[in-house]
């Protein structure tokens, strides 16, 4: 794989059958749509399958000057690398969850579900800053049209309230990046992921890229615009909302907050725990009083997200390591979960649960499928939601005990609002004649669903696939902090562990 340009042909691929699609008809441009978001997932498993783990940090890297000393620039880490896998195994999921459902201005809609596959994995892959932030930026672009045109009743509300809320935090992160691309003399970002930035200004700079990547994530209070996205999005906009864009923040905060300002984010760790802490607790507590499915599963992924940013800012590589794996794990889990409220609300047009009800007589296959997911979403051990949980909550509580504990709630409070919905969707009795006359799941919803339940799983019974290409990475991120780590209020002597015994001596 030396020296072929992999990256740049799975940003071209969707860039060009985007194009290509916009003078098709409907049927040309789904099957176009399909098969290039099948063929950059091809182009994905041949990535991973040539990623050397324990080889060089950076990898497929591809570098050419273009003008004014911008450059193309990209390759990728671990990190990097399993965030990509997640965009183009979701994106045909997307497509083929659009199939029937989407029937007006379709080569348009095709044409943006591929640019928004383009901007993430160029997000992902950019190695110069502005590249980054064009890529990071451009993602808006895609979303809002699919909000804004293909959306619900109340669409171009919540498209505009997504716009504006992403873009005003990103303005105070280019505001930065032009000072720290003056003060370090390059926007290569591994170059600045080891450059010590003067502290006075670190926490200048941690706050401003915060407030972009914050808003992404998003977390409390800046989280409102994220349920009205979802209600208004039709089912594969919020896949790839939830799946995939709210993974950006955090994407953020692994490559340049944490890095390239230690000292700036072991100061401000209380701010993250603190913030993190109350997203767990009241957004779970408002789940559980959600009447609408999506708003629900839209207010647990904002409890979700904050269980990442708190591994992320644990200063250790257990942390790290969980917040990844709760940011795939969740990519995975609440597409499926919303994948499954289409299904349902493509037969009755309704979201509402008090609508269902007793659907495990007469969907069985569909019944469940939805129960893994919910048993994922809860962290149930066996699926992909228990390793990350716990990885980035043991993580969590080397550091603070009283985040760990707090955010720990989540899980409970998890449970609590995500049987409640099931039971009121699945179980009891069918009271509706419209939802006895309703079909289980047909080979397409199948198709859909059945490859997601098998990554569950499968990072459920053995993440260590997903954990070795990020190793090497979380041990040099952990490096790089670890002069600035804070103390830890479980262990009342940290930064002066005792040395370990001798072999044989007693304890």
């Amino acid at each position: 794989m030396h020296g072929f340009p992999i990256l740049s042909i799975m940003l071209a691929i969707p860039a060009v059958a985007a194009l290509i699609c916009l003078f098709l008809d409907a049927k040309g441009a789904r099957w176009l749509a399909l098969g290039a978001t099948l063929l950059d997932l091809a182009l994905g498993a041949v990535l991973w399958a040539n990623f050397d783990i324990g080889g060089a940090r950076w990898q497929f890297q591809e570098s050419h000057a273009l003008f004014g000393g911008f450059g193309w620039m990209l390759g990728i880490d671990g990190f990097a690398l399993m965030l990509i896998m997640l965009s183009v195994f979701l994106m045909p999921i997307c497509i083929g969850a659009s199939w029937r459902a989407i029937t007006e201005r379709v080569p348009e809609y095709m044409a943006a579900f591929l640019a928004t596959e383009l901007l993430m994995i160029g997000t992902f892959a950019a190695q110069d800053l502005f590249l980054f932030y064009i890529f990071f930026e451009g993602g808006l672009i895609p979303m809002y049209l699919i909000i804004g045109v293909w959306g619900g009743a109340n669409r171009v509300y919540a498209a505009y309230k997504f716009f504006l809320y992403t873009l005003l935090g990103s303005v105070l992160m280019l505001i930065a990046m032009l000072w720290m691309s003056n003060e370090a003399g390059t926007t290569y970002i591994p170059a600045l992921m080891a450059y010590d930035f003067p502290m006075p200004a670190q926490t200048w700079l941690w706050l401003a890229f915060f407030a972009s990547f914050a808003v992404k994530m998003p977390m409390w209070p800046i989280h409102t615009w994220l349920p009205d996205a979802h209600v208004q999005a039709p089912t594969a906009g919020s896949v790839i909302l939830a799946g995939v864009l709210l993974k950006l923040g955090g994407y953020g905060f692994l490559r340049f907050s944490v890095p390239m300002f230690p000292q700036a984010s072991a100061d401000l760790t209380w701010l993250i725990f603190g913030l993190s802490a109350v997203a767990v607790i009241y957004t779970s507590l408002v789940a559980l009083v959600q009447q609408d499915m999506k708003k629900l599963i839209a207010y647990s992924s904002v409890a979700h997200m904050a269980i990442v940013t708190i591994g992320l800012f644990a200063f250790n590589q257990q942390g790290i390591e969980g917040a990844v794996i709760v940011m795939l794990s969740h990519g995975l889990v609440s597409a499926a979960l919303f994948l499954c409220v289409g299904v349902i609300y493509d037969r009755l047009h309704t979201r509402e649960i008090s609508r269902y009800g007793g659907l495990a007589i007469n969907m069985p296959r569909y019944a469940t499928l939805f129960l893994l997911f919910t048993m994922a979403s809860i962290g149930l051990p066996g699926t992909s939601g228990f390793v990350g949980e716990f990885l980035s909550l043991a993580g969590t509580y080397q550091l603070s005990t009283w985040a760990a504990a707090l955010c720990t709630t989540g899980i409970i409070l998890g449970a609590a609002y995500m049987l409640y919905l099931y039971r009121r969707i699945a179980f009891g009795e069918i009271v509706h004649d419209d939802v006895r006359a309703m079909p289980d799941l047909s080979t397409r919803e199948l198709w859909l669903l059945a490859p997601i339940a098998a990554v569950v799983l499968w990072m459920g019974v053995y993440p260590e696939s997903f954990l070795a290409p990020m190793r090497n990475d979380a041990a040099a991120l952990v490096a790089r902090v670890a002069p600035a780590a804070p103390a830890s209020d479980s262990q009342p002597t940290a930064g002066h562990a005792p040395a370990p015994a001798a072999h044989g001596e007693a304890h």
